[in-house]
């Protein structure tokens, strides 16, 4: 029996599968494969963007596999710099290309939504799937309990008779955390086959679904019912397993608030955090990955460090000791309006959010060994929520302002328009999202040019090196590249330089959300005069002078011959 797994990318409140992050859904999928009876080699996986390439013998698994599983659902609008998700089309295409079982899941089941789109309604999704069946829960469950009983797999005596149920019959339901414990492991080879491998980042699930008795009004993740914890020996044993795959890029991303990861009722707003399980939990992936190149973590809830800061103070030091720097906590603040708080039963009010701010600062903002601080805050805000009006623009900008002027450090500021899904109080009454449009607009310019810009180059000034950024895409004459990491600062090298190759550079300039930089060091007698006019702390007319000036024989010579050499010889080679 052939599977082919086609991976049209995930985005979500609480978990990310766009290249270079590989979600854990696909490789649950083929966890439950191999404990039915599958083997590595009668697995595939492909991404969209694979087939897109036209990439030999890709069509031909299409026509051959005997199950054909697609992954897809953006739940939030992201943009992204090399990968696109899945659209309608496609999976239409597919589906028809394809001779086997048909199944498509993931959160596309809670309505299908595109890049800056709306999400559209009902169970299909948008989709045509005439000949194709959507899990209704958990996409992993539906294809494990799609094999006949007693057909290979797990206590089966070695039956590899493998047959498949008519999905129709298949009831839908949620997998257990056992059942991903084992499937998260079975299923770790997968990684070889990401186009990115071994450069792609492990999305890693501490829980999912949220504790809380109301919720907010336009998420998504209580769909997957109360908070629903992982043992911390599956996660370690799952970090394992990838590393000798060959995966070294890790991020604790799919969960709300990595902070209440095994937290205790007490009866208040939310779980008091338990420091000795992230102390656990960190200290195994370290002493089982040992040389992992990148461990950062994702979702924080700031009322948590708010109301619990001694506790949150011990995790946060947890985190410092065993992470790898430029890792970044996102808050979900929302806004800062407390009538749009109070109507759609947000957490954390303006000051706890600014008091969590202070906490990560304290503790993270000391630079680490790849050029960025160790931790930040990164702040998620989402207009057109019930109770919006123009006041909550100005109330937002002025929290940012605060922020600012405080002279805190934020990594990132998100800032979208809310995406109401079906089952969410916030569905059909984002009148707000259309009334305020060019408010909004005016708003995230001013916000980009007067807070997101002068906070960047307060988080990596001019003259700072990153360490291995990865070189990803040409425009032109740039080449695009980024850290591996959560939030990676996008960096614009004026040069063409080899795809998929590690660079130290030199930051040289900033945009809003974006830095120039040049390879560090730069070999100053081969480099091209663009690339020497972005050395930092001197003038068109010197580089120049310098570029004129090439070859040059050693380090003495060039300070000889440069005026200005003392303010970049830290910057070259020669």
């Amino acid at each position: 029996m052939k599977a082919l797994i086609i991976d049209g990318y995930v985005d979500e409140p609480a978990c990310l599968g766009v290249p270079p992050y590989l979600s854990p859904y696909p490789r649950y999928i083929a966890g439950a494969l191999r404990e039915r009876g599958l083997s590595e080699n009668e697995i595939h996986y492909l991404t969209i963007d694979t087939l897109r390439e036209n990439t030999p013998g890709a069509g031909e698994l299409i026509g051959k596999a005997d199950l054909l599983v697609i992954i897809a659902g953006m739940t939030v609008p992201g943009k992204y710099l090399r990968a696109s998700p899945i659209t309608p089309g496609e999976i239409e295409t597919i589906f028809r290309a394809a001779n086997g079982v048909k199944v498509i899941g993931g959160p596309i089941r809670l309505g299908f939504s595109s890049e800056g789109g709306r999400a559209a309604k009902g169970t299909e999704s948008g989709v045509g799937l005439e000949e194709a069946v959507l899990a209704k829960m958990d996409i992993e469950a539906f294809i494990y309990d799609l094999f006949e009983e007693g057909a290979g797999g797990r206590g089966s005596g070695g039956n590899f008779n493998l047959r498949l149920k008519a999905p129709e019959s298949v009831d839908h339901r949620f997998r257990t955390t056992a059942e991903i414990g084992r499937w998260g492991q079975t299923g770790a080879f997968l990684i070889r086959q990401h186009p990115d491998y071994p450069y792609c980042m492990c999305e890693l699930e501490t829980y999912r679904g949220c504790g809380r008795q109301v919720h907010c009004s336009f998420c998504t993740e209580p769909f997957y019912g109360a908070s629903d914890y992982r043992p911390v020996e599956d996660i370690v044993s799952e970090v394992s397993t990838l590393y000798l795959h060959g995966a070294r890029y890790f991020r604790i991303g799919r969960q709300p608030d990595l902070f209440s990861y095994h937290g205790t009722d007490t009866g208040g707003p939310v779980p008091k955090p338990v420091p000795e399980v992230l102390e656990k939990l960190y200290r195994g992936i370290r002493n089982s990955a040992p040389e992992l190149s990148v461990l950062h973590m994702d979702n924080a809830n700031p009322i948590t460090l708010a109301t619990y800061p001694e506790e949150s103070e011990q995790i946060l030091k947890t985190i410092i000791k065993y992470h790898t720097s430029g890792d970044v906590a996102a808050f979900g603040m929302e806004t800062a309006d407390p009538k749009v708080i109070a109507a759609n039963s947000l957490k954390a009010t303006s000051e706890e959010v600014f008091e969590a701010i202070k906490l990560v600062n304290r503790l993270g903002a000391v630079r680490g060994s790849n050029g960025l601080p160790e931790i930040l805050p990164g702040i998620n805000f989402v207009h057109g929520l019930m109770g919006e009006t123009k006041k909550t623009f100005q109330m937002n900008y002025d929290f940012l302002q605060k922020v600012l002027d405080s002279g805190l450090l934020l990594r990132r500021i998100n800032i979208r328009q809310v995406m109401a899904f079906p089952g969410t109080p916030m569905y059909g009454r984002d009148e707000a999202a259309k009334k305020h449009k060019k408010i909004f607009l005016d708003y995230k310019e001013q916000v980009r040019k007067n807070i997101d810009l002068p906070m960047l180059r307060r988080v990596v000034p001019e003259g700072t090196v990153l360490r291995d950024v990865m070189c990803e895409v040409h425009d032109r004459e740039i080449t695009f590249g980024r850290q591996l990491g959560s939030y990676p600062l996008l960096v614009g090298i004026p040069a063409s330089l080899p795809l998929r190759k590690f660079t130290d550079i030199t930051v040289t300039g900033h945009g809003m959300r974006s830095i120039t930089g040049i390879p560090y060091p730069l070999p100053i007698n081969a480099a091209s005069p663009a690339l020497i006019r972005e050395l930092p702390g001197i003038g068109r007319k010197a580089a120049d002078s310098i570029a004129a000036g090439i070859p040059y024989t050693d380090r003495e010579d060039f300070l000889r011959r440069v005026s200005e050499g003392e303010k970049i010889i830290s910057f070259i080679e020669i």
